[in-house]
């Protein structure tokens, strides 16, 4: 029993172990195991990123390893970063490229004190323009060598930083004709959205208005608003989508991590909606006057429902709801979180 329990000590003691080492140690700046470069260029790239370190406290580390295995460059980036702590403590100021020969695959894993310097786009503007182009021609010690310049020059050189971002917002940019034509081809769906949104939103308010006069029962009043809601919501994809997607070209910037504004589109907005939606209803029954309120459970005024939601009539819910129906080394203790950029070749 003794020795069973020793073996499975034994087990567990190299199953930690072997999750702790996953990675490789780094014990040089650079980390060479896919042998690409030769012995001068290691010490000529080593030489320089110890000098970067020395006069900034800024680490950039290269890994160069044959393949991946079973893991994404994302995963195995961060891994050997966060294992090995690059940067410094506290700033959190380490950089790792990552390249995988066989898988034809390199990363700039960025920690997070130079993620507001060496963004998502930046990276992947030195990747895509100054990396892959050179290993294209199996030129890799140019392009990482080329890659480390740019960096290095960045983080020392604001304005060059701010050139480069300048030159990444240009490239983006659309031309004047191609936002007007993107405008009037999007605006034909907003206005398609708006008829299908407007159709469907006054049959819901219509519905509610029947409800509270008791002319339309409570429990069919709740098996029509489901269709009805499904003929608004595609009306209102419709319409937000290409505004949405305007005004991202048009510069407007959405934070996704904005706590309070999540909030409002999961609880407050459909909140808001119905309350709308009511008052509207119940504004229609005022400004008849004539109409009492009540309430049905089940049974419904014939009339009213072949008046109302009939084909021919001015609500049209069969109508509007057929429609709907249709579209269906030694660090130093820093760490990453994942920012930075891939790319292949």
């Amino acid at each position: 029993m003794r020795k069973t329990l020793f073996a499975c000590f034994l087990v567990l003691v190299s199953a930690v172990c072997w999750s702790q080492d996953q990675y490789p140690q780094f014990t040089e700046i650079v980390t060479d195991n896919a042998e690409i470069f030769s012995h001068a260029q290691l010490e000529d790239l080593r030489a320089k990123l110890t000098q970067f370190e020395t006069e900034t406290t800024n680490q950039v580390v290269v890994l160069t390893i044959h393949e991946l295995g079973s893991e994404t460059i994302e995963q195995y980036a961060n891994g050997a970063f966060n294992q090995n702590k690059l940067g410094q403590e506290g700033k959190d100021n380490g950089i790792l490229i990552l390249f995988s020969k066989l898988d034809r695959e390199v990363r700039i894993e960025v920690g997070y004190g130079l993620e507001p310097y060496i963004t998502d786009a930046v990276a992947s503007r030195i990747i895509r323009n100054t990396m892959i182009p050179k290993f294209k021609e199996e030129d890799y010690y140019g392009g990482i060598d080329l890659a480390t310049d740019l960096i290095i020059e960045f983080l020392k050189n604001p304005e060059a930083l701010e050139e480069f971002n300048r030159q990444i917002e240009a490239e983006g940019e659309f031309p004047w004709w191609a936002l007007i034509l993107m405008t009037l081809f999007l605006s034909v769906f907003i206005a398609a959205g708006g008829f299908v949104f407007y159709k469907g939103y006054s049959n819901l308010v219509e519905m509610f208005r029947g409800i509270f006069i008791g002319k339309l029962g409570l429990l069919p009043g709740l098996f029509m608003l489901i269709p009805t809601l499904m003929m608004v919501v595609f009306g209102l994809v419709f319409v937000l989508m290409p505004l949405f997607f305007l005004a991202m070209v048009f510069g407007f910037d959405f934070d996704p991590d904005n706590v309070s504004l999540n909030t409002a589109l999961f609880y407050v907005v459909p909140i808001g909606f119905f309350a709308v939606t009511i008052t509207f209803a119940v504004i229609k029954i005022l400004i008849k006057g004539k109409e009492d309120f009540k309430l049905s459970w089940v049974k419904s005024d014939s009339t009213y429902m072949s008046k109302i939601f009939s084909s021919g009539g001015s609500h049209s819910f069969g109508s509007s709801s057929g429609g709907s129906s249709s579209s269906s080394f030694s660090g130093g203790g820093g760490s990453s979180g994942g920012g930075g950029a891939s790319g292949s070749w």
